[in-house]
């Protein structure tokens, strides 16, 4: 199940995986399994993320499926 909360804030920034993973200094494919809850990224990497889509990591992290409109 995919973080849909995670990819529309990458696709309202305008990045690609690739650019995303980039300005983070990690793999794309790091970034693509992020995006596919493959693998939870480090509290500082999380923190990092969450300042580039100018959101929280509990937003970006944790919300509810309901709020990923997965209900």
């Amino acid at each position: 199940m995919k973080n849909m909360t995670f990819v529309n804030q990458r696709v309202i920034k305008g990045l690609s995986q690739e650019k995303l993973a980039m300005q983070l200094g990690i793999c794309k494919d790091y970034v693509n399994m992020i995006e596919n809850n493959r693998r939870t990224p480090s509290l500082s990497l999380a923190k990092r993320i969450a300042d580039l889509f100018e959101t929280t990591v509990d937003h970006l992290f944790f919300c509810s499926h309901k709020e990923q409109n997965l209900s």
